[in-house]
């Protein structure tokens, strides 16, 4: 194995409730790495409770590990996957300058798969007339294309006709506008998925819940909209806002808050992991532990998998 084929990122992915960050900082703790959060919601300030965000889950043996894109943007803005993408790029060269190693964790599986892929996500407008000329290629013909254009490295570019298209049309930008250019980073990445019992993970994801709200969830969101921010734009982000800011503004009532927010949360995790499958069936290598094995015992697997591309 080439030194350029060393593994260079840990990406620890899985479901709401799988127990991911705790998985992640501790194999951080133990191979002197940083945690790069992926999560949409997490990178909002005030959006404590609401998205998660178990700051004791870093703290292993009193020492606190280091993470990164976590409280980056005021609650209200509209972070999207560019910046996601172009934060994350600026983490992993902070990190790996600093001697230290990158280890991804989140379960936002668009922001995992836009870095992992390296696509370029600089804003390229849409190009009518060539998505018209493209309209009634097949598949086959549109890799094709694109192959022409770039080594396809994996299958997440064509896995449609509407996503060749964009590609095309990406490529094709590029082609025209060299001066913008992006280089990203080579990424080898050891993928590691969290997988949990769906009773198992029913049940914590409620107890959770429960948890959350007796902790002040509810008064979270109420002390954001006294800060001003729009309920719209609160709702916009889903899930525990949504759901709480309806309440807060009297449009719902506790008990349906309650319901409706479990079984959204619940629904969200099913769409989590099939993300997470379509990113296996496009060609991605993801290592699944069981949630429920001894945490030390998942630390030192993949430890060993690391230890492993460093001796081939």
């Amino acid at each position: 194995m080439k030194e350029s084929d060393l593994y260079n990122l840990v990406v620890v992915l899985g479901p709401t409730a799988s127990g991911k960050t705790t998985l992640a900082a501790q194999l951080a703790h133990k191979i002197n790495g940083e945690i790069i959060s992926a999560d949409s919601r997490q990178v909002y300030r005030d959006m404590n409770l609401g998205t998660g965000k178990d700051y004791d889950d870093y703290i292993i043996e009193g020492q606190k590990i280091p993470y990164h894109l976590i409280d980056i943007a005021d609650a209200g803005y509209k972070y999207n996957v560019y910046e996601y993408q172009t934060d994350f790029f600026k983490a992993f060269k902070d990190i790996e300058e600093r001697g230290k190693f990158p280890v991804m964790c989140g379960g936002t599986g668009m922001y995992i798969e836009a870095v992992l892929s390296g696509y370029k996500l600089i804003q390229v407008p849409s190009n009518p007339e060539l998505r018209k000329s493209l309209e009634n290629k097949s598949l086959a013909e549109l890799t094709e294309i694109l192959s022409s254009y770039k080594t396809l490295h994996n299958k997440t570019d064509v896995d449609t006709v509407k996503r060749a298209i964009r590609s095309i049309e990406i490529e094709t930008y590029y082609q025209s506008n060299p001066e913008i250019e992006v280089e990203l980073p080579p990424l080898n990445p050891l993928i590691i998925g969290v997988k949990i019992d769906r009773d198992l993970r029913r049940e914590k994801i409620t107890k959770r819940l429960e948890t959350r709200i007796n902790e002040g969830m509810v008064d979270e969101v109420k002390g954001i909209l006294n800060k001003g921010v729009n309920p719209e734009d609160l709702i916009y982000y889903g899930l525990e806002y949504k759901y709480l800011t309806q309440y807060a503004i009297g449009d719902i009532s506790y008990d349906d808050m309650f319901k409706s927010l479990n079984i959204a949360i619940h629904q969200f995790a099913k769409r989590q992991m099939t993300w997470f499958r379509k990113m296996e069936r496009s060609g991605f290598d993801i290592h699944w532990l069981d949630a429920e094995d001894p945490i030390a015992e998942r630390v030192k697997y993949i430890q060993e998998k690391l230890s492993k591309s460093l001796h081939k």
